[in-house]
């Protein structure tokens, strides 16, 4: 007579492993977040005081976020630019003047 394999839970659906802040995650959420690109910045404190002060103004959920929005921005301004547009700025008083990103 040929034994039937047995299957354990842990060889159909893996426990959840604990990561760095301890959230729980599957084997599938660890091969989705392994396919992103880590990124570690060594910033000076007055530059970390720019990012702490625009994530708390913009309301964003992390420092990510903050550097993912700017980076949109600052590639559709040098879009802009190198398409040969121009921004404008206007001042309290009305006036209007050009206003250059790029030197």
């Amino acid at each position: 007579m040929t034994s039937t394999p047995i299957l354990e839970a842990s060889d159909v659906c893996p426990a959840p492993v604990a990561n760095r802040k301890g959230h729980l995650q599957t084997a599938d959420s660890r091969q989705d977040r392994a396919a992103e690109n880590r990124v570690q910045f060594d910033l000076p404190p007055p530059s970390m005081e720019r990012l702490n002060a625009l994530k708390l103004k913009t309301e964003a959920s992390s420092y990510a976020e903050v550097v993912k929005n700017a980076l949109r921005i600052y590639e559709a301004l040098i879009e802009e630019t190198d398409a040969g547009k121009q921004f404008l700025v206007r001042d309290a008083a009305g006036t209007v003047s050009p206003y250059r990103f790029f030197l």
